[in-house]
């Protein structure tokens, strides 16, 4: 399965549910919504940076990441930015992947 970086920051409405019900029942909420989509949590921290939170999780595709963006966008509690990751493996393989790229000027 694909393997995502969820990376989220909350609003003050979002802080206020933090605040409210803690850490631990986020991260339950979070496990729960990654595998209702199918997937498997990973990972779920928080953190004192330009985000809120970092989630590491595998989903079935690309629409599974889209549909957990909209879920919690539209939730309005987070702002959440979704980054696909590949292994190092996957990157070997697209190093191979003949493109026909020409660069400007050649």
């Amino acid at each position: 399965m694909p393997t995502f970086l969820l990376k989220s920051t909350y609003t003050a409405e979002g802080l206020n549910g933090l605040i409210r019900d803690g850490g631990t029942k986020r991260a339950e909420v979070v496990r729960a919504l990654v595998e209702n989509a199918g997937g498997q949590l990973t990972s779920f921290h928080f953190a004192f940076a330009e985000e809120d939170t970092y989630v590491l999780c595998e989903l079935p595709d690309h629409r599974a990441a889209a549909a957990l963006a909209i879920s919690i966008g539209g939730a309005r509690g987070l702002r959440v930015q979704v980054t696909p990751l590949l292994s190092p493996a996957e990157v070997d393989e697209a190093a191979q992947m003949p493109t026909g790229y020409t660069p400007p000027g050649a």
